[in-house]
């Protein structure tokens, strides 16, 4: 990866040509996480060329970037092409973007009733590609995908022509543990995460990565079907997910359309998986658990 950094990033804006505090050890950090520095020509002077030879700071002036850091109105910016990724004063939120490992995992599994494939990044923007054979269950993943900002590819060929039960069973089973490898040891997660409305219907999902699966499911629904997903495999959903997942899940809801039920629940896991993986700077080397591990 070629990060590039604009001279207004670099230098001090009170000064020319004053690298801003902290910037060169910032430069190590980049360069010893493994990325390619890129500094045009015109960004630095002479001399402080010579003090990034002697920090053994090594870099290009030409190349085409992955990532760019800018300055803009006293804020650093990280841009993605034209998407900014984040903005900051200091340069601690910047690097810790750039050279956190990102969180994937990928895991195949096959049985004789199903084919799955799934590969995540939990520190995606919600991008999904998902195929189940069942259209409304697609539609509930990838609720989870978008709305947990979790990149996913999930592909199922499962013997639909018995029945959906081991489809949906064995993509929660597989989700699951595709998830608990992304998280690795768990360090610096927030690990609690919780709820969501959805016009007439509430739903509350509380979830607690805590190693120990559980589930309390309460809610019920009118129909046996919502498209072409049957209505009795949803508790089942969140069952096989917690035990898999290694999680103390608890989801609740109420309403009068079993559509907007399911959804509203799906979302709210999202959301209360989304706050639950997010990681917190401040504890980035510790494992939230007074028991030293999850």
């Amino acid at each position: 990866m070629l990060i590039s950094i604009t001279k207004n990033a670099l230098n001090d804006p009170s000064e020319t040509f004053i690298f801003r505090p902290n910037t060169i050890s910032v430069l190590k950090q980049i360069v010893g996480g493994g990325r390619d520095l890129h500094i045009p020509t015109d960004a630095i002077s002479s001399q402080q060329r010579l003090v990034l030879e002697q920090e053994g700071i090594s870099f290009v002036e030409k190349g085409d970037a992955d990532l760019v850091i800018t300055e803009d109105e006293g804020k650093l910016k990280l841009l993605k092409k034209e998407e900014v990724l984040i903005t900051s004063k200091e340069w601690e939120p910047v690097i810790g973007f750039i050279i956190r490992k990102a969180r994937k995992a990928s895991i195949q599994r096959k049985t004789n009733e199903t084919n799955i494939s799934i590969d995540v990044n939990l520190d995606g923007t919600g991008k999904a590609d998902i195929s189940t054979g069942l259209n409304f269950f697609d539609h509930m993943l990838d609720q989870i995908a978008r709305h947990g900002l979790i990149d996913m590819n999930l592909k199922c060929e499962g013997d639909l022509e018995v029945d959906e039960h081991h489809t949906i069973e064995d993509v929660a089973i597989a989700l699951g543990e595709v998830i608990t490898k992304a998280l690795g040891n768990k360090m610096g997660i927030e690990r609690y995460g919780f709820v969501l409305p959805m016009d007439e219907t509430q739903a509350t999902v509380a979830i607690d990565l805590s190693g120990r699966p559980y589930l309390v499911f309460e809610g019920d629904f009118k129909r046996e079907y919502v498209g072409d997903f049957p209505t009795e495999m949803v508790e089942h959903f969140f069952y096989s997910l917690a035990m898999n997942l290694k999680a103390t899940l608890h989801v609740s809801f109420s309403g009068k359309n079993d559509h907007h039920k399911i959804e509203a629940c799906f979302k709210g896991l999202a959301r209360s998986l989304k706050m639950a993986i997010e990681q917190n700077g401040r504890i980035k080397n510790l494992v939230p658990s007074s028991k030293g591990t999850l």
